[in-house]
């Protein structure tokens, strides 16, 4: 199967709602929501506040489509004010780390597509429009899972060894395996 990458925007918002209805709601209805300031809003009103938030520039990510424009996965980036809500918030202030321009905080791919790349191309496509807009430093909190089996409900925020694969490099631990990963990324 071939995939594109286009940002998720006004035009591209159906192919997302699509995609995550077709999923549930993704993670129990998260809607992508949960690193946004409404991270803690529970509900239907979730769907609304992410459509906002796209539709006003005030999202973004790197949404995957397949050969028939359906969205089959995406990765989420954005500003600290963006998204604010991060992974273990307090062993991260302990310690806290340079602010980064640039934050990508989940990754989701359609349990059909996984194992094809879509992640990558995500984290690939992600990189591309942090560049377009500027680039900057970036950073994102993710898992290790070499040596161990993850169940994938931790691993939302992709792995830190497809991170590190990009060029990210490992600036402290967080969490039993999760690390606060960053690299400064060029403006195109």
């Amino acid at each position: 199967m071939s995939y594109t990458v286009r940002p998720l925007d006004a035009a591209t918002w159906p192919a997302f709602a699509e995609l995550v209805e077709r999923n549930n709601g993704i993670f129990g209805g998260c809607w992508c929501v949960g690193f946004h300031p409404e991270g803690n809003q529970r509900g239907a009103g979730r769907r609304a506040v992410k459509e906002d938030r796209v539709r006003t520039g005030r999202a973004h990510a790197a949404l995957v489509l397949d050969e028939h424009g359906a969205a089959q996965g995406w990765c989420q980036y954005g500003s600290p004010d963006e998204l604010p809500g991060i992974k273990h918030r307090r062993a991260y202030d302990k310690e806290a780390p340079p602010r980064p321009d640039w934050r990508i905080t989940c990754f989701y791919v359609d349990g059909r597509h996984r194992g094809q790349g879509v992640a990558r191309m995500a984290l690939e496509g992600a990189l591309d429009q942090i560049a377009l807009a500027g680039g900057g430093l970036v950073e994102a909190i993710s898992e290790v899972t070499t040596g161990r089996e993850a169940p994938g409900r931790f691993l939302f925020s992709a792995t830190v060894e497809l991170f590190e694969q990009y060029g990210f490099a490992r600036g402290r631990q967080v969490g039993k395996h999760a690390w606060i990963v960053s690299r400064v990324v060029d403006p195109a």
